[in-house]
C-alpha cells in the first residue's frame, strides 16, 4: 500500500534531534529569530525573485504530528523522550512570521523572510522553508530572465517532462508564472493553481494517422480554437509547412478559421525555418497565423533567434527553465540572529566566519527598499534593526556592505519597508494574492529596475547597505567574539 505524503515529515532529522534535547534541556521557553536569505544571485545575475510564500502559509497551518508519526519517531528513535515526542504530539505553530511579497526582486543578504518563534518550532521549520523558498524562486528567477529575452511574445512553461519529479513540475508551473511565463501545459497546476494549460500535438499523434494532413485535419476538427500544428514530423518546409497552409486554406474558405491558429517547430535551425515558413504563410495570406517554437530554449538562446530576425511569436520552455539547468540550486540559508530569555532579555546571535560573504548579521531586521523621488526607480536597500526608521527628509550616506570605502549619499528620495506580517503569534493574518496578482507585482516590482541590473551578461551590483546602527552592533559582537590572532 502506498503511503501518502506527510509535510510534517519533510525535514531533516537533525531539526527533530535538536528539539529533543531544547525539551529535555530546559530551553524551550527561550524565543528565537531566525533570518531566511540568499548569499548569491543564480545564473551569475544581478537578481533573484522571490516566490513560494504560498506553501509555506499552507505548511505552517497544517504543521501537526499524527499518532502515526509519533509512533513510527519513538520506534526508530529511542533517544527521543518521551517529553518531546508528547511536545510535538500537540504542536501548534505559535510564532510570528513576515515575509516580502512573493514576486518580489531580492538580493543576497536580506532577510525575506523573518521567524520569530519559540526556539523548538523556529528550529523545526528551517528544511522545509528552505526547501520550497529555494526551488521556486530559483525557477521564478529564471522564468523572469527568459521572460526578458521575449519581451511581448507569449512564453509558456513546457518543463513537466524533465522536472526533477511531479512536484516539481507543480510548483516549479507556479513559478514560472510568478516569473512571467503566460501559461503551462502542466494540467495539475490548473486544478492548484488556476492556471488553464495549454499545448499543442505531438509527433506520435500526427504518426498514428496515415499521413500528415490526416492528422492535421483531425485535431482542428477537435480543436477548432486552439489549430496549432506540429510542422517538423517529417519535412519543415516540405511538408509539414505546406500541410499546414493547405489546412488553413481549407479552412478559411469553410468559415471555420478562428480563434487562435498556427504551427510549432520543435527542431531544425529556428531562425532560417521560422524566417521562411513566414514567407510562405504571409504569401498566402495567412498573415495571422502564429509561429511557436520550442527546442531546449532559455534566455540566451532566445536573445540569440531575436537578433537573428526569428519569427517567432511564441516560445515553449521546458527543460533549461524547470530544470534551472545552468544553476541546479539556489544557496538560501536560515540563521538565527536573535534569542530572548523568557524574562525578555535579548542576546544578538550572528555567524562569524574567515569567509566575509558568511557572516550573518544580529538582531531583529527589517528592510528598505529606497526609490529615487524624480525616476521611481529602485536606488539602494537598506537593512535595519527593526525599531529604526528612516528619516526621507534628510541627506542618507549607505556604504558598500563589504568595502565600506565605497559610498553614496542619497538625498532625494523615499523609502518602502518589503517584509509585511503574515503570521502573528500563530496565527493567520495575511490575505493571499492569486497566481495573476503575483505574476503583475512581479513585473511591475522589475520596471522599477533600471536594466544594468536585469541584464544577463555581466550585472550592475545593486546596492544594499546595513544601517549604522546595526552596522556597529555588528563591529562589536565580532569584536567581543573573536580573538585576537598573531600575525
Amino acid at each position: 500500500m502506498e503511503k501518502i505524503r506527510k509535510p510534517q515529515l519533510a525535514t531533516d532529522y537533525y531539526q527533530l534531534s535538536a528539539g529533543n534535547v531544547y525539551k529535555i534541556s530546559g530551553l524551550e521557553n527561550k524565543t528565537a529569530v531566525f533570518d531566511l536569505f540568499i548569499r548569491k544571485n543564480p545564473f551569475e545575475g544581478g537578481y533573484t525573485v522571490f516566490a513560494g510564500l504560498e506553501q509555506i502559509i499552507e505548511y505552517i497551518q497544517n504543521l501537526s504530528f499524527s499518532g502515526e508519526d509519533i509512533d513510527m519517531l519513538r520506534k526508530n528513535h529511542p533517544e527521543m523522550s518521551d517529553e518531546y515526542l508528547e511536545y510535538l504530539r500537540e504542536l501548534k505553530f505559535e510564532g510570528d512570521i513576515h515575509a516580502v511579497r512573493e514576486g518580489t526582486i531580492i538580493f543576497p543578504q536580506e532577510p525575506i523572510i523573518r521567524i520569530k518563534a519559540p526556539l523548538i518550532q523556529a528550529q523545526l521549520i528551517e528544511t522545509s522553508l528552505l526547501t520550497i523558498v529555494n526551488h521556486q524562486s530559483l525557477i521564478a528567477t529564471k522564468a523572469s530572465r527568459v521572460r526578458t529575452s521575449a519581451g511581448s511574445d507569449v512564453v509558456l512553461d513546457f518543463g513537466m517532462r524533465r522536472a526533477h519529479g511531479m512536484e516539481a513540475g507543480l510548483y516549479g508551473a507556479r513559478a514560472a508564472i510568478i516569473g512571467g511565463c503566460n501559461g503551462t501545459s502542466n494540467v495539475e497546476a490548473e486544478y492548484r493553481f488556476g492556471i488553464v494549460s495549454k499545448g499543442t500535438m505531438q509527433h506520435a499523434f500526427i504518426m498514428s494517422f496515415k499521413d500528415e494532413y490526416e492528422a492535421f485535419e483531425a485535431f482542428a476538427k477537435y480543436n477548432p480554437n486552439n489549430v496549432i500544428l506540429l510542422i517538423d514530423t517529417y519535412d519543415t518546409l516540405a511538408s509539414g509547412a505546406v500541410n499546414a497552409i493547405r489546412l488553413f486554406d481549407k479552412l478559411q474558405k469553410e468559415g471555420k478559421l478562428k480563434g487562435t491558429y498556427g504551427v510549432r517547430l520543435d527542431s531544425g535551425d529556428l531562425a532560417y525555418l521560422t524566417k521562411k515558413v513566414r514567407e510562405m504563410f504571409d504569401k498566402a495570406g495567412h498573415k495571422n497565423a502564429k509561429i511557436s517554437a520550442s527546442s531546449d530554449l532559455d534566455e540566451f538562446l532566445i536573445a540569440d533567434l531575436k537578433a537573428q530576425g526569428a519569427k517567432i511569436d511564441m516560445w515553449g520552455v521546458g527543460t533549461k527553465m524547470i530544470t534551472a539547468y545552468d544553476c541546479p540550486a539556489l544557496g538560501g540559508v536560515y540563521k538565527m540572529s536573535e534569542i530572548i530569555d523568557e524574562d525578555g532579555t535579548k542576546h544578538y546571535r550572528m555567524k562569524i566566519s574567515d569567509d566575509p560573504f558568511k557572516i550573518t548579521n544580529p538582531g531583529c531586521k527589517k528592510i528598505y527598499r529606497l526609490y529615487n523621488k524624480s525616476t521611481n526607480k529602485a536606488e539602494a536597500d537598506l537593512i535595519t534593526l527593526d525599531d529604526e526608521v528612516i528619516d526621507e527628509n534628510k541627506p542618507l550616506k549607505i556604504y558598500h556592505p563589504f568595502f565600506s570605502f565605497k559610498q553614496r549619499v542619497l538625498d532625494n528620495f523615499y523609502a518602502k519597508e518589503l517584509l509585511e506580517c503574515i503570521f502573528e503569534k500563530g496565527k493567520l493574518v495575511y490575505d493571499s494574492p492569486d497566481i495573476k496578482e503575483i505574476s503583475d507585482y512581479h513585473a511591475s516590482e522589475k520596471g522599477t529596475f533600471w536594466e544594468e541590473y536585469i541584464r544577463f551578461i555581466n550585472p550592475s551590483e545593486y546596492h544594499v547597505d546595513i544601517s549604522d546602527k546595526l552596522y556597529d552592533i555588528k563591529k562589536q559582537f565580532i569584536k567581543e567574539h573573536t580573538k585576537k590572532q598573531r600575525i
